[in-house]
């Protein structure tokens, strides 16, 4: 049996084919054995024998070190110690055997859990080894960098194309020439000719081919190159992905002109390389040039050229520079100069192609040539600004040229050689006199004049280069002096040169080849590289995903249809203005303020592609909308999330249009391949609430038609209450109004279980699609990952092992790792586990289940299996791994693939990420009790049920006995020392090191997958520092908190029950908690504990004989920092000497109440938090118990020790002890009969009394114990006593019980407290937290010392900034209006009203903001009418109209017009004749008019 069982492990198939067999005989025998086997489920579970090779392996290898690692360190170091335990008993008389039994137990206890949890420690870091390896076979990481984008863009067209375009997109019926938007026939290619003869004739120009028709077919010939198609193809979608980065605001309008592909019509090339790709290339190439030139040797033109010809990139930059700088120079010098140029450009490119540049040429000079290119290029960058003339200047004709008669102007001697006037057919013709008139106006341009010295300078070193001995370059240089001495030309004619820049300032196309230019020979790699982190990343990873393995592309016609289904209930749709002005946290900080400085860059580009220079109009009608989505898209909301799922129906548009679909068809697939459907289960009742969220859903129904809305709706049957229930489906009508389309009736409430798999099987019914991808609300999209849709599909087609793929998993990107390093530690463990996790747990364990979003079901295969979401209450409560558990035991196979991501947003508080966790820990725990884990790890081989305990609840369990481990060994070592047991018999004490060690480095190796993670992905160097940072940041606190966090729940949901889901909330947390909500938080679950193991190290430490203290408790001593100290650490401004008094004051106040709740009374907390004690059956009572034992083990060791032990005999006290304890206990009962009767005494008395009870209790316990120091020992052994006790009275629900733990609250709370004063009063720590809390934030440009010194001045402003920050906006509104009346004010101010009282009309309201803007000089103005209020200018104004917030209201509105017109305040008078006096008591005099607004 035992073989035959071992086969069935190494060979899963044998147990399916004795499963699935019809043979009566083995159906009797596994009915008999194995009851299971009856179940519907669970028949077929088996990987194909290759992947069941692979993951035994992985095993086989990963227990045999364990075995022999924990033999070494663990049980061979127990060896002797226990050999010296027996060897006592067995030798000496009067030992006892179960005392010898005890010790032994002790000892090996710790080794004994040790050995149990280093197997997920050793699991974690095989998975490290096996995701690297998996991952660098994927060809994951191999593209980290623009520069490594750089180096293999030339090969990412063919991989594009190949992979993801259909056969249909590259045929000729769908040819590349319509992308261009150039016309299939040649008539219209003709029409658009561009002659390189004469480049400047002709309405638009002609075209580069000639008018040579062979030329022309030889261009459409390659245009319709296959290599060329693709190269088209790609560039179309890469540009299309650089507008949506512009459209996120990811990037500026001129890192978008370098990021694309570049078009001209009618140029030699279909396409140009983006910027970024040729920026610094000709830079290469010259340096390449000027490295093979030898003195000694002259290389030929091939042995030159030939680097820069194998390098695809060089040569195509090369050939750019040349074209372009060519148009730009033939456009530049005009009609006059064109045959000259077309001539020397006809004989370089003959040079070129007969490999004799070197003979005509001075090669070493070429970058003089390239240097004054740069400078012509940057001075012609001044065209975009420049304002073209309404006429022109010239005559427009091309004038003849005559030979110098008098002295050469500007110092430049006019000639004109023989071959020149042959070439150009010139007659000498004497000049109208009309012309010269015209020629002697002086034209003032500056442009021209720069414009021409640097083409100047670029044609010199033209004439510089060319070898003078060789006939063709004597005759080129005669060109070039003939061009730069023609009187009617570019370089002397001001009016044609003036003419010529006008002209260009109005060419879009010159700006445009300008640019273009501009960025291949004057730019650094470096500037043009995006400067936002999100575009560099998405980039790459766009990039590297196509050289990764992906199915190729159906047709759009032939690829599977798909629906996204999302769920929602409350959270926030659009970020309403309100929402984002509003300061409700305690820092004062806006969410826009909080917004605009992470997002610094994107809130510049945002304005730059609104248009806006006034950040005041962002909140204008035009722009509110555009402003509402900026924020939402950068915040948790459902606007992200169905933004960036509708990428998915422009992506297939896009790849529609490049089959070439017409657009009727495109409609009609579009709602065939693809659905959206949210799940708003209380849209309708929103809608009856008139909630603003509903209208900012109709809104997203409005901007996207194909969104559908599915809701849960109500109504009232008859009078008795009856309810009906319907699923409703709604979209938009697309003409303003909401459309329903489906109504369903159900059979009751569909919400009985867990809310959220409720909401979204009841949408199920209307998606249309063969698979299903359930997107969380939390989670956003990219246009470049939607366009890899269809290939992912095509993984279901696949069929890797013996089950068909029902799920396909993705991977999720965090995007709030950047706010603070709370959010970068909650980003790297997601990393860590959602890619090295689940990559490993694919392949090679193949025992992959599904946890979460934004896996792709089979749709058809889940709805006859019992749904994807299992939502019974409680039990279901992770109803995504249910999903999972259900695919496993019914014959499904699960996919992972990394080519494909999605965005996902994490909990960025202390408080969130608490509550995930715990609602993780919890859900892990019910799993543990389900029949679906049961089922399935019955009927898994051995290997992969090792997998799934240590890939999945496993984590959990081992959580709990780390912690378990910790605590075993801080008493174990406690009691050890206190009964004096840390040495056997007489022999030399040897410290426990080895635990030390191993609880030390062991922990260490956790950040293995962390490290091989972003290794694979970033790099290793870059990998080193992340790990660096996040050390320095305070990383292992963190992560050490929440193993307790997650050992706390899992261990209370097994032994209580009480799961329940935790909204973790999706916001921003920017505010410092108070010490209050965090101590009620994490009080149970951490900070007792942390107490508790530093006063049983300090116990350890007083009684301890052996040395080497901090080497033994270094770790234990970091774990109980890391409980206490961890939410303080991670709350900002905790260590901020205002915050840390105001925490302090809550914190007294919130002990003392006695209502409002828990979170306003310690008393109805505790009852809370302490209510399942009493519920719990009598096993889980046993643990607790234990603990009981324990704290009186504890006890009885610190009573009978010899700590401060006195001999009262021999010295008499000055005060009897038994006198101070009696008063003791006679103030505690006056103490307790006060709190009976307090609230029948006046508040003085009572507090008074009260004090007096306090300093009475203080002084007779500071005499018991300096009286009697052996109360210091009671005291203490007390302690534990006491605390035994309370534990045991705390299960049978003893109410006594509550007093003695408040005091030990109040002691807990000052151990935190007093550090927490000392720091704060240092100041040191404050700034040092905050820049560490804020580090990831920092290193993204991120100035959040802005938002806390805001923060900070909002406080000390005392709470009344909404006054002041109302009069900032008014003053800043009418700021423009009080401008144009500056001149007015002025006279008035000065009493000159006469010379304007004719022509000018008082404005009183602007006037009096004027006041407030700029007071007159001789009056100081304040707005101040009692003391304590807020000087905002200086000065006095008794008789002012203040408003309650002391802000003067109406100024001079109040006063009348004439206030000012008489020299100001000073003789004011109302509109009656009623005078208001200057008393110094405050009077109001109400005018019978009001003044008008």
């Amino acid at each position: 049996p035992y073989f035959v069982e071992a086969m069935t492990n190494l060979v899963p198939s044998i147990t399916t084919k004795l499963f699935t067999s019809r043979n009566d005989y083995i159906q009797t025998f596994l009915n008999i054995l194995f009851p299971i086997s009856r179940l519907y489920t669970a028949k077929e579970m088996h990987e194909s024998f290759k992947h069941t090779a692979v993951y035994v392996f992985f095993w086989a290898t990963l227990i045999a070190w364990k075995l022999y690692f924990s033999y070494v360190f663990e049980v061979y170091s127990m060896v002797l110690p226990t050999i010296e335990l027996t060897d006592d008993f067995a030798n000496y008389p009067e030992q006892s055997f179960i005392k010898m039994s005890l010790l032994l137990v002790l000892r090996w206890l710790p080794q004994f859990i040790v050995y149990c949890i280093d197997m997920s420690i050793w699991y974690s870091v095989w998975q490290a080894f096996a995701g690297t390896s998996v991952g660098f076979s994927d060809h994951l990481g191999d593209i980290r960098s623009m520069k490594d984008i750089r180096n293999s863009f030339g090969r990412a067209p063919e991989h594009f194309c190949s992979k993801m375009l259909s056969p249909d997109a590259g045929s000729r019926r769908g040819s590349s020439a319509s992308i261009l938007n150039l016309g299939a026939s040649e008539s219209s290619l003709d029409n658009r000719r561009q002659s390189l003869s004469n480049p400047n004739l002709g309405k638009e120009g002609q075209s580069l081919l000639g008018n040579d028709p062979h030329k022309l077919q030889g261009y459409v010939n390659r245009l319709l190159d296959v290599r060329i198609q693709k190269w088209v193809m790609f560039s179309t979608v890469w540009n299309e992905v650089i507008d949506h980065f512009r459209t996120e605001d990811l990037i500026s309008n001129k890192e978008r002109d370098y990021l694309k592909f570049s078009r001209f019509d009618g140029f030699s090339q279909a396409i140009y390389l983006p910027v970024f790709q040729t920026a610094g290339v000709v830079e290469e190439a010259l340096d390449l040039l000027e490295g093979q030139l030898d003195d000694d040797y002259q290389p030929s033109d091939n042995e030159l050229f030939k680097p820069i010809l194998n390098h695809v990139t060089m040569r195509t930059a090369i050939a750019e520079v040349w074209e372009l700088g060519s148009h730009v120079l033939l456009k530049l010098l005009g009609p006059v100069h064109n045959d000259d140029a077309v001539f020397i450009i006809n004989y370089v490119m003959k040079w070129a192609e007969n490999g004799t540049m070197s003979d005509h040429m001075k090669i070493a000079k070429i970058r003089s040539i390239i240097n004054d290119l740069v400078g012509l290029v940057s001075v012609l960058k001044g065209v975009s600004r420049r304002k073209p003339a309404l006429q022109r200047r010239s005559t427009g004709q091309k004038k003849s040229v005559a030979a110098p008669s008098g002295p050469p102007a500007r110092g430049i001697r006019r000639s004109i050689s023989a071959g020149a006037l042959n070439a150009g057919n010139v007659a000498q013709t004497p000049m109208a006199p009309t012309q010269k008139k015209v020629e002697n106006v002086v034209i003032v341009d500056a442009l021209r004049d720069q414009t021409r010295d640097k083409c100047r300078a670029l044609l010199n070193s033209l004439k510089g280069i060319m070898n003078a001995s060789n006939r063709e370059g004597k005759e080129v240089m005669d060109r070039l002096t003939f061009a730069l001495s023609m009187e009617n030309g570019f370089f002397w004619d001001d009016a044609y040169a003036s003419d010529a820049l006008d002209d260009l300032s109005r060419s879009d196309i010159f700006k445009s080849v300008l640019t273009k230019l501009q960025g291949l020979v004057a730019c650094h790699p470096d500037e043009v590289e995006p400067k936002s982190k999100e575009a560099r990343r998405r980039l790459t990873f766009f990039v590297n995903s196509l050289f990764m393995d992906m199915p190729n592309a159906p047709s759009i016609h032939d690829m599977f249809s798909w629906n996204v289904l999302t769920p929602y209930y409350k959270e926030t749709v659009t970020l309403s203005k309100g929402e984002l002005e509003s300061r409700s946290d305690a820092l004062g900080v806006s969410t826009m303020l909080y917004l605009q400085t992470l997002f610094k860059a994107d809130w510049a580009n945002f304005l730059e592609r609104m248009g806006l220079q006034d950040e005041e109009k962002v909140w204008s009608k035009k722009i509110a909308a555009e402003t509402r989505q900026w924020a939402s898209i950068r915040a948790q909301t459902l606007n992200r999330t169905v933004s960036g799922m509708m990428y998915f129906e422009k992506a297939l548009r896009l790849l529609a249009n490049m089959e070439r679909l017409d657009d009727d068809t495109t409609n009609d697939l579009m709602g065939e391949k693809f659905g959206y459907i949210v799940s708003c289960q209380v849209y309708g009742q929103m809608k009856k609430d008139q909630d603003s969220k509903a209208d900012d859903i109709d809104e997203l129904m409005h901007r996207y038609p194909h969104l559908r809305i599915a809701y849960i709706d109500s109504a009232r049957l008859n009078r008795t209450g009856e309810m009906a229930f319907y699923s409703c489906l709604v979209k938009s009508d697309g003409n303003g109004g909401i459309q329903e389309i489906y109504r369903v009736r159900l059979p009751g409430n569909p919400i009985l279980g867990e809310g959220k798999p409720e909401n979204q099987n009841h949408a199920m019914i209307f998606s249309r699609g063969e698979f299903v991808q359930t997107i969380d609300m939390n989670q956003e999209g990219y246009f470049e990952e939607a366009l890899k849709m269809r290939n992912a599909l095509q993984e279901f087609a696949k069929r890797d092992g013996p089950m068909p793929t029902t799920i396909l998993g993705l991977r999720e990107h965090i995007f709030t790792g950047s706010v603070s390093s709370l959010a970068n530690y909650m980003a790297l463990q997601e990393t860590s586990f959602v890619t090295l996790g689940q990559r490993v747990l694919t392949k090679p364990l193949c025992i992959r289940l599904h946890y979460g979003h934004p896996d792709v079901f089979d749709k058809l295969f889940f709805i006859t299996r019992g749904g994807i979401s299992k939502s019974s209450k409680g039990i279901n409560l992770s109803e995504d791994i249910f999903a999972g558990y259900n695919n496993a035991i019914r014959g499904g196979q699960v996919a992972f693939k990394e080519y494909l991501q999605v965005g996902k947003g994490r909990d960025v508080g202390m408080s969130q990420i608490y509550q995930f966790e715990a609602k993780l820990s919890q859900g892990a725990g019910e799993q543990s009790l389900s029949r679906d884990v049961y089922r399935l790890c019955h009927r898994l081989d051995f290997s992969r049920l090792l997998s799934y305990y240590f890939g999945g609840i496993g984590h959990y369990f081992s959580n709990v006995l780390t912690v378990i481990t910790i605590y075993v060994v801080v008493y174990l070592m406690a009691i050890l020392a206190l009964y004096d047991l840390e040495k056997i018999g007489d022999r030399l004490i040897t410290p426990m090191g080895t635990i030390q060690m191993l609880l030390g480095g062991l922990g260490l190796l956790h950040t293995i997958p962390l490290f091989s993670t972003l290794g694979v992905e970033r790099g290793w160097w870059a990998s080193l520092k992340e790990l660096i940072q996040v050390f320095a940041t305070g990383g292992p606190l963190h992560f050490m908190f929440h193993i307790q966090t997650k050992a706390n729940y899992m261990t209370q949901t097994i032994l209580v029950g009480g799961a329940k889901y935790r909204p973790t909330g999706r916001g921003f947390v920017t505010q410092h908690t108070p010490m209050d909500e965090l101590y009620r938080f994490f009080a149970s679950s951490h900070l007792y504990l942390g107490v508790e193991m530093g006063a049983g190290l300090v116990i350890m430490g007083i009684y301890s004989e052996a040395k080497q203290y901090f080497g033994r408790t270094w770790s234990l001593w970091l774990a109980s920092l890391s409980f206490i100290a961890s939410p303080f650490w991670f709350n900002p401004l905790t260590f901020d000497w205002n915050m840390v008094t105001s925490d302090y004051l809550k914190w007294i106040s919130w002990m003392r109440g006695h209502a409002g709740g828990a979170s306003r009374s310690w008393s109805m907390w505790w009852s809370e938090e302490t209510s399942f004690y009493s519920k719990m059956p009598l096993t889980s009572k046993g643990w607790f118990i234990i603990k009981a034992i324990l704290y009186l083990t504890i006890a009885e060791g610190i009573a009978s020790s010899d700590l401060a032990r006195a001999d009262t005999t021999l010295n008499n006290p000055f005060v009897g002890v038994s006198f101070v304890v009696a008063s003791i206990v006679i103030l505690f009962i006056l103490w307790w009969f006060l709190s009976m009767v307090e609230h029948l005494m006046p508040y003085p008395v009572r507090r008074t009394i009260g004090i007096l009870i306090g300093i009475g209790l203080m002084v007779s316990i500071s005499t018991v114990f300096i009286e009697d120091s052996n109360f210091i020992r009671y005291g203490l052994a007390a302690y534990y006593g006491i605390g035994g006790m309370c534990q045991v009275g705390l299960l049978f629900g003893s109410k006594f019980v509550k007093n003695f733990y408040f005091i030990h609250d109040l002691v807990c709370g000052h151990i935190i407290f007093i550090p927490l004063f000392v720091l704060a009063v240092l100041q040191i720590p404050h700034h040092i937290q905050t820049w560490l809390l804020y580090h990831n934030a920092l290193s993204s440009d991120v100035v959040v010392s802005n938002i806390l010194r805001y923060a900070r001045k909002s406080q000390e402003s005392g709470g009344t900034t909404a006054p002041n920050e109302d009069l900032v906006e008014q003053i800043a509104e009418l700021r423009k209006l009080v401008q144009k009346q500056e001149q007015m004010i002025e006279n008035l101010g000065s009493g000159n009203v006469s010379a304007t009282s004719g022509m000018m009309k008082q404005n009183p309201s602007t006037d009096a903001i004027a006041s407030l803007i700029k007071a007159p000089s001789q009056d100081k103005m304040n707005i101040q009418s009692q003391p304590g209020s807020y000087n905002v200018m200086g000065g006095s104004m008794a008789s002012r109209t203040m408003s309650a917030s002391n802000l003067d209201v109406w100024g001079e509105m109040a006063l009348g017009d004439s206030a000012v017109s008489h020299g100001g305040y000073e003789s004011a008078q109302s509109y009656q004749t009623t005078t208001v006096p200057r008393t110094s008591d405050f009077e109001f005099s109400s005018p019978s008019a009001m003044p008008p607004r």
